[in-house]
């Protein structure tokens, strides 16, 4: 038990740590060597779990989407929109998601899954519960309104980046889905659908930090004082499970390159 948490700890170390590479460098100019800095880990830890650099930006491709979740109760269609305001927010403060979308626009994978193939199968589910409840219209495609939705975002946000560095990509979100939702949608629905989304995100982030730095100060009094807050209550404080991965399913890491990583690495490194 304790080898697989290690082995899923070093995944998130090493793809946490190629997003933000990713980020910064995009994919051409990304070097494993940059990766390995960044995530404190060997080589050979790292071909442990990824066979070269674009089996990295694939894991990455397939995390970003988990920086949204559709709630599935209430208004499909308000869920559609407060899970593309979720991304947007994502894409200002988390480098998973902007990583993510910029491997996608440099067509890394244009011979190999499509980019974008999560997000138009999430969008097209949310389009076809609107339909069972009465929200959208009988007659629309919703694969088809997938596709306009998700490229529409897409430009939206790369235009904003351009502009304000995405600083106002939140409205420029809710100003789309006031041009879409009349073509879509009941009339008498769009009138509930709040564009911005139901969530003040900066605000719950501001909230949550507060949070977090109290519990910190408070672990930190408690552990000066001689005794352990966690120890007492049986949990960490602000601690989560991690989230089941690839790594999950190994039993251990080499700290030597395994056969055939010698070839990924000269494939892999820029």
């Amino acid at each position: 038990m304790a080898k697989q948490a290690r082995a899923v700890q070093t995944w998130r170390s090493i793809v946490d740590a190629a997003a933000s590479v990713f980020d910064d460098y995009g994919y051409e100019r990304a070097a494993i060597s940059e990766i390995l800095r960044r995530a404190k880990v060997t080589k050979g830890a790292l071909y442990f779990h990824f066979a070269s650099k674009e089996a990295i930006a694939q894991a990455i491709m397939d995390e970003q989407t988990s920086t949204v979740e559709f709630e599935q109760e209430g208004s499909p269609l308000q869920s559609l929109v407060d899970g593309g305001q979720q991304f947007a927010f994502a894409l200002r403060h988390n480098a998973m998601a902007r990583a993510g979308t910029r491997l996608s626009i440099e067509g890394v994978f244009l011979g190999g899954p499509h980019p974008w193939g999560d997000w138009i199968d999430a969008t097209a589910r949310m389009l076809e519960l609107g339909q069972e409840r009465g929200e959208v219209f009988p007659q629309i495609d919703p694969m088809v309104s997938a596709r306009i939705i998700v490229a529409s975002f897409t430009g939206i946000q790369l235009v904003s980046e351009a502009d304000t560095g995405r600083a106002d990509l939140r409205e420029q979100v809710a100003e789309m889905w006031r041009h879409i939702l009349p073509s879509i949608a009941h009339p008498g629905v769009i009138a509930h659908i709040k564009p911005e989304g139901r969530v003040d995100l900066a605000a719950q982030a501001r909230e949550k930090a507060e949070r977090e730095e109290q519990e910190a100060r408070i672990a930190a009094e408690a552990k000066e004082a001689g005794s352990d807050p966690a120890a007492d209550t049986g949990s960490r404080p602000g601690g989560g499970s991690a989230r089941g991965t690839r790594a999950g399913q190994a039993g251990d890491e080499g700290d030597e390159e395994p056969a055939g990583a010698g070839v990924a690495a000269a494939g892999g490194a820029a």
